[in-house]
């Protein structure tokens, strides 16, 4: 008995440092970049093909979304999975070559960065535009905008993200956060969340 009672004050104290700290997420929320990516115009490429090194080629994806490849030509790539651009080029070189293997590999996702950033509007000192970067809080975005403005109101500010579900809001309490250091709304921030901080109403 003794031994169940301290196995359970364990479990409740481990409980209790788990809720410690920012929320994590919405628990509803599911972001977009959870989708296989999609290659976009200026994103670099390596197309290889087995044992095939002549058709093998590195190139960009050009502003019309095609690239050029060796015997196949031009191929719509912007829009693409890169499994899915591989299977494409398989088929076109079939035509040539007897059962080609190839594989295309992102190497360098320039598309996917602007679309990733994390944008700050509204009453803060400078309105701004930041690259994403793993474990951001939206305090930590706040701040780098040089924090709000003596007109804003805190407690209106809005999280926008965009969801497999469609687009949904959060409501976040900066005033709170600053002020009584309740935590709960400082959620983890996603790729492409806008945070909107609302001015006052005199």
């Amino acid at each position: 008995m003794i031994r169940l009672v301290a196995i359970i004050s364990v479990v409740l104290l481990s409980a209790c440092e788990t809720n410690k700290g920012p929320a994590q997420q919405p628990a509803d929320s599911v972001s977009m970049v959870d989708k296989v990516y999609q290659i976009g115009i200026g994103d670099g490429l390596n197309v290889s093909v087995w044992r095939n090194e002549d058709l093998s080629v590195n190139v960009p994806v050009r502003p019309d979304g095609l690239i050029s490849v060796p015997l196949v030509g031009d191929v719509k790539a912007a829009g693409k999975e890169p499994q899915e651009l591989a299977g494409i080029i398989k088929k076109e070189l079939g035509r040539y070559i007897k059962n080609p293997q190839v594989t295309v590999v992102v190497t360098s996702a320039v598309s996917s960065e602007f679309l990733h950033r994390i944008r700050v509007t509204g009453a803060v000192q400078r309105p701004t535009s930041i690259p994403y970067q793993k474990g951001m809080t939206v305090m930590d975005v706040v701040l780098l905008t040089g924090g709000i403005t003596e007109f804003a109101k805190g407690n209106g500010t809005k999280l926008y993200r965009n969801t497999k579900e469609g687009p949904k809001v959060y409501s976040i309490f900066i005033d709170d956060i600053l002020e009584k250091g309740d935590i709960s709304s400082n959620f983890m921030l996603q790729p492409g969340d806008i945070v909107t901080v609302p001015e006052k109403l005199f």
